[in-house]
């Protein structure tokens, strides 16, 4: 599957999604991105920084490997799978590639949209597409 075919999938079946992207935690890049309204590239590469610090920045890796430590847990593997922020008038969601990890991909949606519909679709392109 390619990026596009990822994001159009979340602009397409993610109840109320104005934007859907994709981001390489490995690189901190935007893979690819669509939005219903026109942003300056400035933006959306802040936005992936953003997300690139949300999964992966000093003290959520710290969190990561304190709550690794107290369970004994050795793997390599994140604790931190999906992300939900909601903002004043919109749900942003985040979620990791099961099969490739290294790879997030988030939709947005206004906050009208029912959450726990948006969490079905964006999980069933989590779980399901690849890069």
């Amino acid at each position: 599957m390619s990026v596009d075919t990822i994001v159009n999938s979340a602009i397409a079946n993610v109840p109320k999604a104005v934007a859907a992207g994709v981001v390489d935690m490995g690189t901190g890049l935007l893979l690819g991105v669509k939005t219903v309204d026109q942003h300056p590239q400035s933006v959306l590469d802040m936005l992936a920084a953003a997300t690139h610090d949300l999964y992966e920045g000093d003290s959520v890796m710290g969190i990561e490997n304190s709550f690794k430590a107290s369970r004994g847990d050795k793997s390599e593997e994140h604790y931190f799978k999906e992300i939900i922020v909601t903002s004043t008038n919109l749900i942003h969601v985040f979620s990791r590639l099961t099969t490739n990890p290294s790879v997030v991909f988030t939709v947005v949606c206004h906050d009208s949209a029912n959450l726990g519909l948006v969490l079905m679709k964006v999980r069933d392109i989590a779980t399901h597409d690849s890069i």
